[in-house]
């Protein structure tokens, strides 16, 4: 018997088969006739019998749906549920304690029940619904049922009526209960005005009796509060659900899902009792899985039990089936029992439980207002959804004040997912917490840029707190599990796009270039990129601007040509401009003004940080080049354009290397004054490339002016000087991990300065090494120069 075969259900009767197909076939013949009758009756009667066709056909699709989904509670129905762990007992009225069946583990927590009994006058098992507290409690008391020889009475305090809609006892109707079960008469009953006279006519009644009151489905300590301190001999045992852990004069204990190897055996003793043949079901590893995908839900993982033995499958046959509809979002029998038999979930409000379902959605934890925009409801609708799911052991919340499911029901919460969400609903709550999403990091990455003043980034703990659900949902492959689908709707790409491009933002402040390059690969394969040339031109760039900062111009080029070829005017602009600045690093100096040049062409006049950046990018060039006259111009362009749209690294950048070019002209104050302005700049932007870059050209402008001055005390003043700027610098380079050739060469020009040579030598040595090691042919051969005797 193959498995494929066996994840279907069962065969349905074939009068089923016989009406759906004559519905079909008459519909159709029904079309046919309508049609010969019009034609003999009116010619102009012709469209109205394709109206009647048409509408017979639709018919027939939804008698044949609703026949489907017939046959799918058939194969889910009643016939595969297995005999209750507890007896069914009529709901608000006493009963003599009943015996358990079918019960497996869980003897740590009946002994302590059993011992907690004998010394204290209430005891209280309390955790999720379903959990299996009805099972302990009365497995506890019929174990010392022999100490209360006047009576054991078991009442459930949870009633459903007709409609299927459990409800929860009122206080009053729990001790009336009680009362006429111990033997008050209705007279003395209707006398007691409230709910405290009533409970102390139980008490009177009970007297020194020796009576064991079991209290099933305890759904709020207001029921059971009146009971409460019982009867001098009177004991009294509670299961109920979380509520009951704050109630006083109670000892109480948590009970949690059963371990796996106690699920285990409940689903081999399950499977055992519904007839199945099999042996080793205990041993077996897929059942261990099975459970697992059940979150370990007594009631759930008997069910599973009992399919197995009524389809007649092995235990890897039915893990194939349940992770066949995982994996493909497809429906089937096996899913929708699953789904139908979580009696937790069912007991959430409506709205709760789709909360639930679209927390599987997101693997990672998530704020309230997140919640808000993933549920598309106000925040106090979901305050009170979140209470409600976290006060039934549904979600945990993180220290920091997040949301998230528990791990052990993930699996169980996509199977409802599966069964009771829509596709389009999925989709849409997916946009919206996208579209919140993208929303804040663009508004945290403001203030993470490198322009911001020092200690000034609140973003930076945002991103860090998020980091974990941004990258999930910008890096995992589209369509998987927590990720988005596999075709997106237009808004989600655009607002996906715009999460991505924050997230980066982020990265490269942070200096984090692996991760940074993670995401743009991660757009470079996602459906956005395919859908829009543009984007993937972005991504290629933004590798680029990687590639450039991790010292390899080679690979930054072959990404930013790729990035020109994909994008439109003013995104190829910015592309070529560090295609060209990519070049100069290579030393294709021509090159990169062909591609500066162009790009500037291409600037739109009101992109003036654009065009900032690109005369920056030309004053450079123009500089390697030793063109210092067209440097400066650019330069002065570029000062200008910095200063007027407030980017002060910028700025700085630019009077940094307009220092040099005024310098090499023999613009000696000039030059001073533009590197004052400099250093002056960067510290406050938190530079600290920029700050060492600027420091070494002061120092290099300040040393040379020393070695001009010759051995005079004016000359040994500026050699000092000198000195304490390229130290400076030497420090910022070194904690950056940047390359300290040129400094240490310039310090080793300091110290023969100061008439140090066997220091000069020594900063000369170490120069030569560093920019050996960096590549830097010049800055060694300058080096092995110095050291010629």
């Amino acid at each position: 018997m193959s498995p494929r075969r066996d994840h279907r259900p069962a065969r349905p009767q074939r009068w089923q088969w016989v009406l759906t197909a004559s519905i079909a076939v008459g519909s159709v013949v029904g079309g046919i006739a309508s049609n010969i009758l019009a034609d003999l009756i009116d010619p102009n009667l012709g469209a109205i019998t394709w109206i009647i066709a048409a509408a017979g056909v639709v018919i027939a699709g939804v008698l044949a749906t609703l026949e489907v989904r017939s046959r799918r509670a058939l194969g889910a129905g009643p016939t595969v549920e297995p005999v209750p762990a507890v007896p069914v007992q009529e709901a608000g009225v006493p009963t003599d304690l009943p015996d358990t069946v079918g019960v497996v583990g869980r003897r740590a927590v009946v002994e302590w029940l059993a011992g907690a009994v004998r010394t204290e006058h209430a005891v209280a098992l309390f955790g999720r619904r379903a959990v299996g507290t009805s099972t302990c409690v009365v497995q506890a008391a019929n174990a010392v049922r022999n100490h209360y020889p006047d009576g054991q009475l078991y009442l459930d305090l949870r009633k459903t009526d007709r409609s299927g809609t459990a409800r929860a006892l009122r206080p009053r109707e729990v001790v009336d209960a009680l009362c006429r079960k111990a033997g008050i008469d209705e007279a003395a009953l209707s006398q007691a005005a409230d709910l405290e006279a009533a409970a102390s006519l139980l008490r009177a009644e009970l007297g020194d009796r020796r009576i064991l009151l079991v209290l099933d489905n305890v759904d709020s300590p207001e029921q059971v509060r009146p009971l409460l301190p019982p009867a001098r001999r009177c004991r009294l045992l509670l299961a109920g659900g979380p509520e009951l852990s704050g109630l006083k004069g109670v000892r109480v204990r948590r009970l949690t899902e059963p371990s796996s190897d106690d699920a285990v055996e409940l689903f081999a003793a399950a499977a055992r009792d519904a007839g199945s043949v099999r042996r080793g079901l205990p041993a077996d590893p897929s059942v261990r899985h099975i459970v697992e995908l059940a979150g370990r839900q007594p009631h759930a993982v008997r069910v599973l039990g009992s399919w197995l033995a009524a389809q007649g499958w092995s235990a890897s046959d039915l893990l194939t089936a349940l992770r066949h509809g995982l994996e493909h979002g497809r429906v089937d029998a096996t899913l929708t029992l699953l789904a139908s038999r979580d009696r937790a979930y069912a007991g959430l409000a409506a709205d709760t439980r789709r909360l639930v379902r679209l927390l599987a959605l997101v693997p990672q934890p998530l704020s309230r207002n997140a919640v808000a925009a993933l549920t598309g409801t106000n925040r106090g609708h979901t305050d009170r959804m979140l209470d409600q799911a976290a006060g039934r052991d549904f979600v945990t919340v993180t220290p920091d004040g997040r949301y998230r499911l528990r791990p052990l029901i993930v699996q169980y919460a996509r199977i409802h997912l599966l069964c009771d969400e829509p596709p389009g609903r999925r989709v849409a709550a997916q946009a919206r917490l996208v579209r919140y999403l993208a929303r804040q990091a663009e508004r945290y990455a403001d203030t993470v840029l490198p322009d911001q003043p020092s200690g000034n980034e609140p973003g930076g703990d945002w991103f860090a707190r998020h980091e974990a659900l941004l990258r999930t949902l910008a890096c995992e492959a589209w369509g998987g599990p927590g990720a988005l689908p596999v075709s997106p709707p237009r808004r989600m790409r655009r607002w996906w796009l715009r999460l991505a491009v924050a997230l980066c933002t982020w990265y490269a402040s942070a200096g984090r270039l692996d991760d940074w390059a993670a995401v743009c690969r991660a757009v470079l394969k996602s459906p956005v990129a395919r859908h829009t040339a543009a984007v993937a031109g972005w991504a290629h760039n933004e590798l680029g601007a990687v590639h450039r900062w991790q010292g390899d111009p080679h690979q930054a080029a072959v990404e930013l040509t790729a990035a020109v070829r994909l994008r439109h005017r003013r995104g190829a602009a910015q592309s070529r401009t560090n295609l060209g600045l990519a070049l100069l690093d290579q030393g294709d100096v021509d090159g990169a003004l062909d591609q500066l040049q162009r790009a500037r062409q291409q600037r739109s006049p009101s992109d003036r940080a654009g065009q900032a950046l690109t005369e920056l990018g030309l004053g450079v060039a123009f500089l390697a080049r030793d063109e210092p006259r067209f440097a400066g111009r650019h330069l002065i362009r570029a000062a200008n354009q910095f200063e007027a749209v407030g980017d002060r690294r910028g700025y700085a950048a630019a009077l940094t290397n307009l220092a040099l070019a005024q310098w090499w002209l023999g613009e000696r104050l000039d030059a001073a004054q533009a590197w004052s302005a400099a250093l002056a700049c960067h510290p406050a932007v938190n530079d600290r490339q920029g700050h060492a870059a600027a420091l070494l050209n002061a120092g290099a402008i300040v040393a040379a002016g020393a070695a001009a001055a010759g051995p005079a005390e004016h000359g040994r003043r500026r050699a000092a000087q000198a000195q304490d700027l390229l130290e400076h610098s030497l420090r910022l380079r070194q904690a950056e991990g940047r390359p300290v050739g040129r400094t240490l060469l310039y310090l080793g020009d300091v110290a023969r300065a100061l008439d140090d040579p066997d220091e000069a030598r020594r900063q000369w040595e170490a120069a030569a090494e560093a920019c050996e090691k960096a590549g830097d042919a010049d800055g060694t051969a300058a080096a092995q120069a110095r050291l010629q005797p």
